[in-house]
């Protein structure tokens, strides 16, 4: 099955990827063979600890990979859903205690990130947003109890 993906999402990701190779990866081969120089591997901190990260970096590599090459990319612009949550919905939901409201997008889940106010399609969030419109109400169940949520605003962008 293909997981869905933004095309910003996927950008970011190719991003990171390059990153990884062209940076990432060398440093930490110095950084292994700069330690390496140094002697006595067994009591050498600082190649165990470059080769645990060449291991992360490696994992992280394959990972995007295949996430990218697995990926079903989605051009959020080019969606007509109208006042409908979809995946690629940026959604405003005001909390109907507080009257606080907080916006996010629903992306896929490698490309979640909570800071940006990107959040998983299959969050508990996302999983009671989809199929909603524009003015309905929404409960969620949060960490803290279930909280009542009015969607204030769909839209859909890049």
């Amino acid at each position: 099955m293909r997981s869905p993906l933004t095309v910003a999402g996927a950008k970011r990701l190719r991003e990171e990827l390059d990153r990884l190779k062209s940076v990432e990866r060398p440093r930490v081969i110095e950084a292994i063979a700069e330690a390496r120089a140094h002697g006595d591997l067994k009591e050498n901190a600082e190649y165990h600890a470059a080769r645990e990260q060449q291991g992360f970096i490696e994992g992280r590599i394959k990972e995007l990979e295949s996430v990218l090459s697995n990926a079903e990319l989605i051009d959020v612009t080019k969606l007509s859903a109208g006042s409908k949550v979809v995946f690629g919905a940026i959604v405003t939901l005001a909390d109907v205690e507080s009257d606080e409201e907080k916006t996010y997008q629903i992306v896929g889940d490698l490309e979640a990130d909570i800071k940006m106010g990107l959040i998983s399609i299959s969050s508990p969030i996302s999983r009671a947003l989809i199929g909603k419109h524009e003015g309905d109400s929404v409960v969620i169940n949060a960490p803290g109890g279930e909280r009542e949520y009015e969607l204030v605003e769909v839209r859909y962008e890049g």
